[in-house]
């Protein structure tokens, strides 16, 4: 065997035919232009199974990546999408579920429009289109007064046209004055409905400004404005007063509230008072000044400009009368305190339940008979004794209170040397003398022997001659005036006579 069969046989693998080896290249051919080409093609193709992130460096646009400025160009794109990416989960991260958020929209580098999803051509419809909630302009007529020609004259009166402006002026309201979206709706409003919304619309705002005001600055009914209010509050601070209760009674001129009393400069204050708050406003009682602008004790002191200081006289007018019908051993409330417009009073009751007024009590014959002449006592010290005028006595301002009447609400009270004082009187007799007639008091006197036993003037009277008798009541009260203004009667101090409870001082408001 010669020695080539020899070398065929051992080069023979068991595994099968090896693969012929790579053929080799010279320098020359890897230098060359058109190999670098091909290697550049075989990668391209091979990047999309590599390297996900590699069509994010291609431009649809450029298909040339031979430049190395738009390469450049290219990366600094993707850097700086990636940078936006984060910016976002942290601007995510920072905001959180809140209401209220943070953006970090000035910090991207990539304008948002760029990576938009949305098409090249799709736009807001706000850049394209009419806005539908903006107001329409109201066609204006010209100076001549009408427009079109022939039958299609259409003139400033037309009922369509006036109609739709008036729809377009309903804009002017006031913003609390809901007038509602009439988008896509032809409103057309007649002249006469759009004047009374216009109207109510202006009525609206002057009672919530009213409203606003009387809340603000005056008493309401059952409520208390915030000068009071603190006034209350230093009470209880103070120890005067445990605690206030509640509202226990409302009047034209005052609101009446329960509490539970304390010391008072070391001096007990009754387990339960009520405090009468004189209301601040006139609107419900506004014939105030006829009863104490001719009363001699606060004539000098009495100014009409100042409605607080009427208030305050007020309050001040009641301690006093109190003060003189205590002494006199008429059954009325103790004076504990008064601060300003509010007068603080022994209650009459008890366990927090008012005493029952006379015209809500129901009882006998014999008690009521007895009713009669105490009220008849009364009246007759109350006018003898006290030198004063209820002014106000009816079965609505008498208590019937452990067999007694007691007598309450005498801010209103006068002397009998006022101008109305006789007038009053006479009014006071026939509410009296009318309350016990209908109860069926068969010894209730009538008006005139009742004002004839009170007064004790005796005025001769027949039996339907009640004008005469009032005009000799009126000649009496003008001689009474001419009398007290010829002696020149001064306002004296009421405090030094009348020994009235501690006067709170007042700080001018």
């Amino acid at each position: 065997m010669d020695q080539t069969g020899v070398e065929a046989q051992t080069t023979k693998s068991p595994w099968g035919s090896a693969a012929p080896p790579a053929p080799t290249c010279s320098l020359t051919d890897v230098m060359s232009e058109q190999l670098a080409k091909q290697l550049d093609e075989e990668n391209n193709a091979f990047a999309d199974l590599t390297d996900p992130t590699a069509d994010l460096l291609r431009s649809d646009e450029v298909s040339d990546t031979t430049s190395d400025l738009m390469l450049a160009q290219m990366l600094q794109m993707q850097f700086d999408r990636e940078y936006d990416d984060q910016l976002r989960r942290e601007e995510k991260k920072f905001n959180g579920d809140s209401k209220v958020s943070i953006s970090f929209e000035n910090y991207r580098k990539v304008h948002p429009y760029e990576d938009s999803d949305s098409s090249e051509d799709e736009v807001d419809w706000q850049d394209t289109r009419h806005d539908p909630y903006k107001a329409d302009k109201p066609q204006t007529t010209p100076r001549r007064g009408f427009t079109g020609k022939g039958k299609n004259i259409t003139t400033k009166h037309d009922e369509v046209a006036c109609g739709r402006k008036n729809t377009a002026r309903m804009d002017n309201f006031a913003p609390e004055v809901h007038v509602g979206d009439g988008l896509g709706m032809d409103l057309k409003l007649s002249n006469q409905v759009f004047n009374s919304l216009k109207q109510h619309c202006y009525s609206e705002q002057r009672r919530s400004a009213r409203l606003h005001e009387k809340k603000e600055h005056s008493t309401a009914e059952q409520a208390v404005d915030p000068r009071t209010r603190l006034l209350m509050y230093k009470m209880v601070n103070a120890g005067t007063l445990d605690h206030i209760n509640g509202c226990i009674s409302t009047g034209k001129e005052s609101v009446v509230f329960h509490a539970n009393g304390g010391s008072l400069e070391e001096e007990l204050v009754p387990d339960e008072v009520v405090l009468k708050v004189f209301k601040t406003t006139l609107n419900e009682f506004k014939n105030r000044d006829r009863y104490i602008k001719d009363d001699y004790r606060f004539k000098e002191r009495y100014s009409k400009l100042n409605p607080r200081k009427i208030i305050r006289l007020w309050a001040e007018k009641e301690m006093h009368n109190l003060s003189r019908m205590k002494k006199a051993g008429i059954p009325c409330p103790d004076v504990v305190l008064l601060k300003k417009h509010i007068l603080v009073m022994s209650f009459i009751g008890k366990d927090h339940v008012p005493a029952p007024k006379l015209k809500d009590v129901s009882l006998s014959s014999d008690d009521m008979k007895d009713a009669f002449y105490q009220v008849l006592q009364l009246m007759q010290l109350l006018y003898q004794e006290c030198n004063l005028v209820h002014a106000d006595l009816s079965e609505y301002n008498m208590l019937w209170h452990q067999g007694k009447v007691w007598l309450i609400d005498v801010s209103q009270s006068v002397e009998p040397t006022h101008p109305h004082g006789l007038e009053f009187l006479f009014r006071d007799c026939r509410n009296v003398s009318t309350f016990f007639q209908k109860r069926g008091v068969s010894e209730a006197l009538s008006v005139y022997d009742l004002f004839n036993a009170v007064s004790g003037l005796n005025i001769p009277v027949g039996a339907e001659e009640e004008a005469e008798f009032i005009a000799e009541i009126v000649a009496l009260e003008k001689r009474n005036e001419d009398h007290v203004q010829r002696l020149g009667r001064k306002t004296f101090a009421v405090s030094s006579e009348d020994c009235g409870p501690p006067l709170q001082p007042d700080v001018d408001d």
